[in-house]
């Protein structure tokens, strides 16, 4: 692993949000690109963390939503950070590679074509986190906004070994023949109401399959008025209200996992 330069300052609307959540006192927060590779292919994740911690953290994996890594996850991570923890955002596409548009949905769609790909990106992110001389190996989490909702859950079938996976306004695909049944993780679904992306047959479908696994802890909870992507602040999708019960359902949701 190696240590890149800091990347950009974040966009006014993500500066706002983040200053919403306080840097605790005697707390220094730092960020830095992290290196990393994935079967020959050079990726660029993003880390935060409070550098004045004297012992090893809690630890969060943070997923990108189509547009790669940018400002919301950095956003995200510097935000655990100030909650305590180790945040590392994953990148899922490879270094450089951040689009936009109608790109964006096209580089997306390569991996929802391909799971088995995409489970294995965001495995090589996790060891990444995982190794961190700051991380606490046996208390780790997955968390993702979009494409990567999709991609924590998809990771989650594997039967990681994160202690819990939280999917803000992620798809929800359901498998046949059903993996569920792998998941050793405890979920957490976030998703809009309102959201064209995943309609309620879709919920519905994707909960019958976790009540097959009797096992899997889980649950789902949608937010009235919420569409599509409604975490991401400077957008017109963008529901503060949402965002914020569904951050603040996260943080709760952790609290209990570390435990």
């Amino acid at each position: 692993m190696t240590i890149a330069s800091p990347m950009p300052s974040l966009s006014p609307a993500h500066e706002a949000l983040l200053a919403q959540v306080p840097i605790r006192p005697h707390s220094v927060i730092d960020a830095e690109v992290i290196a990393y590779e994935h079967e020959g292919l050079a990726l660029e994740g993003y880390l935060a963390r409070d550098v004045q911690a004297d012992e090893r953290k809690p630890a969060v994996l943070i997923l990108h939503d189509w547009h790669g890594v940018g400002d919301n996850v950095r956003m995200r991570a510097q935000m655990l950070a100030r909650l305590g923890y180790v945040a590392f955002a994953a990148d899922l596409y490879g270094a450089g590679v951040r689009p936009t548009g109608d790109d964006a949905s096209a580089e997306a769609t390569k991996y929802y074509r391909d799971l088995p790909l995409l489970r294995s990106r965001v495995s090589a992110g996790f060891t990444t986190l995982l190794q961190h001389p700051a991380v606490d190996p046996a208390r780790l989490a997955v968390i993702g906004y979009c494409f990567g909702g999709t991609a924590a859950l998809e990771f989650a079938r594997t039967g990681a070994p994160a202690r819990g996976v939280v999917s803000f306004h992620g798809g929800l695909v359901t498998h046949d023949p059903s993996d569920a049944g792998a998941i050793a993780a405890s979920l957490l679904v976030l998703t809009g109401a309102s959201d064209p992306v995943v309609p309620d047959d879709a919920v519905v479908a994707f909960e019958n399959e976790l009540r097959a696994a009797p096992h899997v802890d889980w649950q789902v909870t949608s937010y009235s008025g919420a569409p599509h992507a409604f975490t991401i602040p400077g957008t017109d999708r963008y529901r503060p209200v949402a965002d914020a019960r569904s951050w603040r359902a996260m943080v709760c949701f952790l609290d209990e996992v570390f435990a």
